[in-house]
């Protein structure tokens, strides 16, 4: 018999688990703003960190940047 994705237990990494440890002092939703703002900072400068690393080794350039953004990614409709 097989699980389902519900019915399967999850694992949580030990950084899952310290967040969970800490969210527990979080007692208003003033805090909870902070948290969510200080971890969105975070995540940012990684993808800034990224984004600047490819540019630097050349696979990243305004000339795609610009591709991308007016590139039509929608699915067409089929009728």
């Amino acid at each position: 018999m097989t699980q389902t994705y519900q019915e399967k237990a999850t694992a949580f990494n030990p950084m899952q688990l310290q967040l969970l440890r800490m969210f527990s002092y979080v007692k208003t939703e003033e805090q909870l703003k902070e948290i969510k703002t200080a971890l969105c900072d975070f995540f940012f400068k990684r993808v800034e960190e990224g984004m600047d690393r490819l540019t630097e080794q050349g696979e990243w350039s305004q000339e795609k940047e610009e591709a991308i953004l007016t590139e039509h990614l929608r699915t067409p409709y089929k009728y």
